[in-house]
């Protein structure tokens, strides 16, 4: 059971500020975290803890409306470390996914932090 615990997504600390950089250079160029201000994609300020597909002016796929998650930081670990495409067939975002255990670990705190 412990090492499941060591292994799993939520038990991992990322550093904040590093994920920042990781913010800057993997989704910048379509996402904000500031609060109401979206681009391409929607604004991630808040997304830990929030329902998908639920900022009222955003024109989210149906596949992610339909999805009908919680972005805790196990799912989003699970969504942001593969293809968009793969884990939500139909969505309207484009990446190829971020494989880098440790980015993604530092990421996940940093999008944590911003709220």
């Amino acid at each position: 059971m412990l090492g499941w615990l060591a292994a799993s997504p939520a038990a991992r600390a990322g550093d904040a500020t590093a994920g920042a950089d990781v913010f800057k250079s993997e989704c910048a160029e379509c996402h904000t975290v500031k609060e109401g201000r979206n681009k391409k994609g929607p604004s991630l300020f808040g997304i830990v803890g929030r329902q998908s597909g639920s900022i009222a002016d955003y024109s989210y796929s149906d596949a992610l409306h339909q999805a009908n998650w919680v972005w805790t930081a196990d799912k989003l670990h699970w969504y942001l470390s593969q293809p968009a495409k793969q884990a939500n067939p139909g969505t309207k975002m484009k990446y190829d996914g971020l494989t880098d255990a440790k980015q993604l670990d530092d990421l996940l705190s940093y999008l944590s932090s911003v709220h």
